[in-house]
């Protein structure tokens, strides 16, 4: 018998590479805001929420959320046609769902941003939920994004796993009373998980698939 019952699955870094049209839309943010960035290393950006991201540079509320809206409006525009699946994504969601397990995404992206990405590539109808943070703070964090999923009708009962690529989702997941798996090819570095103690950690998408329900389907 399989150890869970559902996977929740982070979307940038775990299922899309996405950097590129992040790092764009970031770039043009911060030039917008008069912000020099010279020497900042930018990929750390790429998974944690916008405005935790936007609260390092910017004292106000109004700030944050200017620079947030801005980084919105962009995207929406560019950013977000600037991603791709992973090599192996579209298989190893396919094996998750023919072995029976329940599929949701639990990302930091809003509900309303990251569905059109979804469906634009293909994945969205091999989802069971897609889940994500609100346009506004009341879901914010990849925690209340976690327990948003997990309050879900289709959740009740579940065991579920947790899989991200990011300190955030492996925090969110132990917040949560979950497990986590690592998948090592998204934005984070073994280093940045291992303090979590996953149950796992996968090199690839057909790896995540084949440790989840074995070589066969």
């Amino acid at each position: 018998m399989l150890p869970y019952d559902a996977v929740l699955l982070d979307v940038d870094g775990t299922l899309l590479d996405s950097a590129p049209g992040i790092l764009f839309t970031l770039r043009e943010v911060f030039h917008t805001m008069g912000t020099d960035i010279t020497g900042v290393d930018l990929m750390r950006y790429v998974g944690p929420p916008l405005r935790k991201t936007f609260a390092e540079y910017y004292a106000s509320e109004e700030e944050i959320e200017r620079a947030t809206n801005l980084y919105r409006d962009s995207y929406a525009v560019t950013g977000c046609h600037m991603c791709k699946p992973y090599p192996g994504a579209e298989e190893m969601l396919r094996r998750l769902r023919a072995a029976g397990l329940t599929l949701c995404t639990a990302t930091s992206k809003p509900i309303q941003v990251v569905t059109p990405i979804l469906e634009e590539q293909g994945l969205a109808p091999l989802l069971d939920l897609i889940g994500g943070a609100s346009m506004d703070q009341s879901r914010d964090t990849k925690t209340d994004v976690i327990r948003f999923v997990l309050d879900q009708p289709l959740m009740h009962g579940k065991r579920a796993l947790m899989v991200g690529d990011r300190n955030d989702d492996m925090r969110g997941a132990a917040a949560c009373g979950l497990d986590a798996a690592a998948v090592l090819y998204g934005y984070g570095s073994k280093e940045e998980l291992a303090p979590f103690s996953p149950k796992l950690y996968a090199a690839s998408c057909k790896q995540l698939a084949d440790l989840l329900v074995g070589e066969s389907v």
